[in-house]
């Protein structure tokens, strides 16, 4: 999807609801869309969503933004470095602490895919699926998502159908799944749970809101099956390389995305052989062999 047109809101305040707020961090990117999108959760005592890149106008912004108010909790989604290490900088600002989703510690990869995890995030406390955390006028309850990233929580503002979903579902893409620790199974079954929930509007980390929660997941779910059964219907045809089932696969799409298309196609292979239905030999997948 093409970025809007400028100027975007960075650094400025959004009321969204009476008890939701938003400040967009100045990292727009192919991956970020306009930027992070970081929350301000209540009125007099806040929760901050998302805190977002450890970027010194990002975090002015936010102070800005908080102003004279307590900040109860810095929440994260998940720890990409969008989303993330801007919240050591805050909670020193604030004297909050850091409560959500899981440390996460990536072994055995290296280069980019590394630099893209936080591991200098330290939660002082983390949401076990279904617990919640309160403030005087609001309370938000983790929803355990893995798939995008096996740490991946969304938050569910109790009592007015609102839930914060990270990178998890998002209006203007869909979430990239990037082995060893994205999962594309996890992910379908995390869209499942989201789908069987009532939500009534979605706020994603990257993206305008969604007002059509259950339309989008079902339309997501619907895609990705739709990219499995092609993959499938390519290696009938022969076995491939990902890079060559990404160069027949994407066909239009901006070529900066294709990394992040392997990725993504790869997660559907790794999903597939699970199931026994496709095999790879030295980075060649074809048809698992039937008996």
């Amino acid at each position: 999807m093409a970025l809007p047109p400028q100027p975007w809101p960075t650094g400025t305040v959004e009321q969204l609801e009476p008890l939701v707020a938003r400040v967009l961090a100045p990292n727009p990117s192919p991956y970020t869309y306009t930027g992070t999108q970081t929350y301000l959760v209540g009125s007099d005592e806040l929760a901050v969503i998302d805190p977002g890149p450890d970027e010194p106008d990002h975090l002015a912004a936010l102070l800005a933004a908080i102003g004279t108010r307590k900040v109860a909790a810095i929440m994260c989604t998940h720890t990409h470095r969008d989303h993330s290490p801007a919240a050591a900088p805050l909670a020193a600002a604030t004297g909050a602490p850091v409560i959500g989703c899981a440390p996460l510690v990536m072994q055995g990869v290296a280069g980019e895919l590394e630099a893209a995890y936080d591991s200098a995030y330290a939660p002082a406390r983390v949401l076990a699926d279904g617990e919640s955390l309160s403030g005087p006028d609001w309370t938000l309850t983790a929803v355990a998502t893995p798939g995008h990233i096996s740490n991946h929580l969304c938050f569910a503002l109790e009592g007015t159908g609102a839930l914060f979903t990270g990178d998890h579902v998002m209006g203007w893409s869909t979430s990239v799944i990037v082995p060893p620790d994205g999962d594309m199974g996890d992910y379908m079954a995390s869209l499942q749970k989201l789908y069987d929930r009532q939500d009534r509007v979605y706020y994603p980390a990257h993206g305008p809101a969604v007002e059509n929660p259950r339309q989008l997941v079902r339309g997501t779910m619907g895609h990705r099956k739709a990219r499995e059964k092609q993959v499938l219907k390519l290696l009938e045809e022969q076995p491939h390389t990902i890079p060559a089932l990404v160069e027949r696969m994407y066909v239009g799409a901006d070529r900066r995305l294709w990394p992040a298309a392997q990725m993504s196609v790869w997660a559907h292979l790794i999903d597939l052989e699970r199931r026994s239905e496709v095999a790879e030999a030295g980075e060649i997948w074809s048809l698992a062999q039937t008996n």
